[in-house]
């Protein structure tokens, strides 16, 4: 059998030889998807997730249990996962697992009132385990966005701290585009409200993501000592 020079023969046994693609041949075959392996994943994302864990639920205590919930997650459905952005596959499981655990909190806080269990009440007051020593943000933000409800703190977290865009954020909670504008929204409005006492510093702006805002007007220091400043004058 002649061949064209250059074309590499593949034999197989029991068969007639076959003429491979020619050196340099622009078709080339398609490689086949390999997920990452497990020391990959936790050297490449572990920190990732710890961080959106900690801005989550708070504290150092939960954001462990969270981060390992869900690289147990990880391990189990790693099989099934399609080619993609893993980042986005990771903010996914993540919040799913703080709203879920969020969800059965709440429940179990509401059975326990239903049966006037007083004792079974959690303490306002933070405990050790609850201080926020994030260098990032200072405790009046970090408490202020603890104490927003889990679904809008998920929202403004993935929003403007993680950088997620509206349609990413859509898609991280599966939600219409409207309903994650929304929870964005009356987040930060809760924020302003919650820090109005304390006059607008870079961090809190760049934190917010507000400081760009059309209309946005500075407090000045008379409105501050005054008492004047109006919650929204972020």
């Amino acid at each position: 059998m002649r061949t064209d020079p250059g074309t590499v023969l593949v034999t197989t046994p029991g068969q007639d030889a076959a003429p491979a693609a020619p050196a340099g041949s622009a078709e080339q075959p398609a490689v086949e998807w390999q997920p990452p392996s497990w020391e990959e994943i936790v050297r490449d994302h572990s920190a990732r997730v710890f961080r959106l864990a900690y801005r989550l639920t708070g504290n150092a205590h939960d954001a462990e249990d969270l981060t390992q919930d869900v690289f147990v997650r990880v391990f189990r459905s790693l099989h099934r996962f399609q080619p993609g952005t893993f980042e986005g596959w990771l903010h996914r499981i993540t919040t799913n697992l703080f709203l879920d655990g969020a969800r059965r909190r709440q429940k179990i806080r509401f059975d326990g009132l239903a049966e006037g269990s007083d004792d079974r009440m959690a303490s306002s007051w933070p405990n050790p385990s609850q201080q926020l020593d994030d260098a990032d943000l200072d405790h009046d933000v970090a408490a202020a966005l603890a104490a927003l409800a889990p679904t809008f703190r998920a929202a403004v977290v993935l929003c403007d701290i993680e950088g997620l865009t509206y349609e990413e954020i859509s898609d991280v909670l599966d939600l219409k585009i409207g309903t994650v504008r929304s929870r964005i929204h009356r987040g930060r409005a809760r924020l302003r409200e919650a820090l109005a006492h304390r006059r607008p510093t870079l961090e809190h702006t760049r934190y917010l993501g507000v400081d760009a805002e059309p209309g946005q007007r500075v407090v000045t220091d008379e409105e501050v000592t005054s008492g004047r400043a109006a919650a929204g004058a972020w």
